[in-house]
């Protein structure tokens, strides 16, 4: 039995009085000093709430060992991925129990897959790079037509900057110099001349695009292009069949792409279609046409073709329509078929076309079924323009993520490969449901919801404890896969709960455009209303309502807590976007001015009110709280370290219950958390216990013998508590 938490005194953190004065308004800042990243002081007191977090939680540290001991069952360490062709190899990603990284490998191959007699090439060992290194991740990787030179990028402190470099795959030589600060990475058709961009330090946007001739000193490279806008970041890449090279400029709002052939990396790049504030667009291209889809018309988009040598919009002939209601997300472009991608309830849904000839003409479309209610499914890897084959990923909540190839010709669905999810696992005992609550505004949300059935007793207040996820912003659309560390949860009663709110891109970019600017308060108003219905439903039990969510959606946590502290039992808030306000009106910070477009320029006195009437920070007061657990990282880029930390040291200040406020800082990480597998598991398991404690779950889950067996065969030097 875990014993109870006991509080013990809390940091405090010192007190240095600042204050912003703008539209008849003063902001005042108790703590704008934990900002100085080299202050001493600032160190000391991220260590001290690391120190007095540790020492809350002590209590829980065989709960957290069992409920790592129990994930770790439920992973297949060593693993291979479904390999991939490009050119004349196969590439694929490998795991090894006890190792933290995967290992990039190919083999030599033609269309019927891997040669069984050729040789394993290692092209990048994740485990070997990071060697003496507390952070490590790969960005970008692209390989050179020829199959011999790569080119990649990693990042060693988590803050998403990365170094490019480039390998002989031949020989394994690295070749001499680098460039920082590196985004996309992509070949020209003559296998010498990469193109990258690379980011401005301060703005930490991607800004130019360059051209280097292998080979040479990076020096030397030639700036093809700079991008002038502030709201504007570059990106680069090849269009499917290899032809084009596509330089695209993007705002949240805007697109601008230009194209160059890729035989050609010497040419000057030509635009498709001039920026226009709102409108944008993206391109692939197949037989001297380009296929551009647009939300020129509408805001969930629709595809159209365009001549090669006129692209203007005059020229353009509609292929699929816009509808209201179906949001056209992708199109993969092949030589005799394309796959729309689209969304439609908040659910993905796949369209295969095949095309008459050599034209854009196509045959009735043909739709990819998907047997359950909830469920994710995007494209696959598909490298290769002349193929007779589509592949696909497919999972749900209850299903473990697999590969499918899809035949258009036939419309047949092939399994290559479904995740295997050792430790007892079996399906048959969890479910999904698709449910609605309706808004304040009467609009109906989803939720997508999974539960263990034998432990789910629906309609009896006090027996599921339930635990709800949001996000709600940037029209990023809630993925809803299959997490073998949610077992942990489920298999001890929790009904669990994905909160498709306004603000994401669940119904497509209307839904987007509802919940963003000066309608962001629906994003928070939609959660409370999800808690809400799913309790009065019987699906929780409404003194346990655990509650998450991260960056974006940490801004939600804060500012739902503001509203109804009274509603939620516990809040885990991963790198929350709290201080808003003095955020969004420093335009120095990395981010602040694309981000306009999502929350609106403060600077503005409409934006400044309805922006500060959410802030989290800006609208914490006395009173009673629910027991918070605020985690974050030194080297984040994204929402950097301080909002937590302030956000915590004034709350501290307010807060009139005895429920724990933790705040935990990993002084060796970014955004993400933890870049090694094993690691990013232990932060799991504290999460979990914190939950499971405050939930007033206790007791060890019930295991199958299969999975006792496991845990008793468990490699040791993998656990490092």
């Amino acid at each position: 039995m875990t014993e109870p938490i006991t509080l013990l005194a809390p940091p405090a953190a010192p007190v240095e009085h600042t204050e912003k004065h703008l539209h008849g308004l003063t902001l005042t800042d108790d703590y704008a000093w934990l900002r100085d990243k080299e202050n001493p002081e600032v160190t000391k007191y991220l260590e001290a709430e690391n120190a007095y977090a540790e020492a809350v939680t002590a209590p829980l540290a065989p709960l957290r060992e069992q409920l790592y001991d129990e994930m770790l069952s439920h992973i297949k360490q060593t693993d291979i991925s479904v390999p991939y062709r490009d050119g004349d190899y196969w590439y694929y990603t490998r795991t090894e129990e006890g190792l933290q990284y995967a290992i990039h490998c190919r083999k030599k191959g033609g269309e019927a897959g891997p040669r069984e007699y050729t040789a394993e090439e290692v092209i990048l060992d994740g485990n070997a790079m990071a060697a003496g290194l507390p952070f490590f991740a790969i960005g970008a990787i692209d390989i050179s037509d020829d199959g011999r030179w790569m080119a990649y990028s990693v990042d060693t402190t988590g803050f998403r900057q990365y170094t490019l470099k480039i390998i002989d795959l031949h020989t394994g030589e690295t070749l001499s110099g680098s460039v920082g600060r590196v985004g996309s990475v992509v070949w020209a058709a003559d296998s010498f001349n990469l193109f990258y961009t690379v980011e401005d330090q301060e703005q930490k946007r991607q800004y130019q695009l360059y051209r280097h001739m292998r080979g040479t000193p990076y020096a030397a490279d030639l700036l093809v292009f700079e991008e002038a806008d502030e709201r504007f970041n570059l990106g680069a890449g090849r269009t499917r069949d290899g032809k084009y090279l596509i330089m695209e400029s993007s705002s949240h709002t805007t697109t601008e792409c230009h194209y160059l052939p890729a035989d050609k990396p010497e040419d000057d790049f030509r635009v498709i279609a001039p920026r226009k504030d709102n409108h944008e667009y993206y391109v692939d291209h197949r037989n001297d046409l380009w296929f551009i889809r647009t939300n020129d018309v509408g805001r969930n988009f629709r595809l159209v073709t365009a001549p090669v040598d006129s692209p203007e919009p005059e020229n353009w002939t509609e292929q699929v329509a816009n509808r209201p209601d179906v949001m056209l997300e992708e199109i993969d472009l092949f030589s005799t078929f394309y796959v729309a991608c689209e969304r439609k309830d908040g659910l993905p849904h796949m369209r295969s076309f095949r095309f008459i000839g050599a034209g854009p003409l196509t045959e009735s479309a043909v739709e990819i079924a998907f047997p359950e209610p909830a469920y994710s499914a995007h494209p696959h890897i598909n490298r290769v323009f002349e193929t007779t084959t589509f592949r696909y990923a497919y999972q749900s909540l209850v299903s473990p993520a697999s590969v499918y190839e899809y035949d258009p010709e036939n419309g047949a669905s092939k399994l290559l490969k479904e995740q295997e999810v050792p430790g007892g696992f079996d399906r048959t005992l969890y479910a999904s449901e698709r449910v609605h609550a309706t808004a304040a505004d009467g609009v109906k949300v989803p939720i997508s919801l999974v539960y263990r059935k034998d432990q789910f007793r629906q309609g009896k207040p006090g027996s599921n404890p339930l635990y709800v996820y949001g996000y709600g912003s940037y029209g990023y659309s809630l993925p809803l896969g299959f997490g073998s560390n949610r077992l942990s949860l489920l298999d001890r009663g929790v009904v669990m709960a994905y909160a498709h709110i306004r603000g994401g891109g669940d119904l497509g970019t209307p839904w987007h455009d509802a919940g963003k600017m000066l309608v962001k308060r629906n994003t928070f108003s939609d959660f409370v209303a999800c808690v809400e219905y799913l309790t009065a439903a019987g699906y929780g039990d409404p003194a346990r309502v655990a509650v998450e969510g991260g960056s974006a959606g940490g801004l939600l946590m804060g500012a739902i807590v503001n509203l109804r502290p009274n509603l939620f039992r516990v809040v885990v808030s991963h790198v929350p976007f709290v201080d808003v306000m003095n955020t969004m009106l420093d335009a120095s910070l990395p981010l602040t001015v694309p981000e306009y477009e999502e929350w609106g320029n403060p600077n503005e006195e409409q934006y400044f009110k309805y922006m500060l009437s959410y802030s989290p920070y800006d609208n914490l007061k006395h009173g009673s709280y629910p027991t918070i657990l605020v985690k974050t990282s030194l080297h984040d880029s994204q929402v950097m370290y301080w909002e937590p930390a302030k956000y915590v040291a004034k709350l501290r200040t307010l807060k009139t219950d005895s429920n724990p406020l933790l705040l935990v800082t990993n002084m060796k990480a970014g955004h993400g958390g933890a870049s090694g597998r094993y690691d990013y598991l232990k932060e799991i398991a504290f999460d979990y216990a914190f939950l499971l404690r405050e939930l007033a779950i206790v007791g060890q889950k019930s295991l199958t013998n299969t999975a006792k067996a496991v845990f008793r065969a468990k490699n040791k030097t993998a656990k490092c508590f």
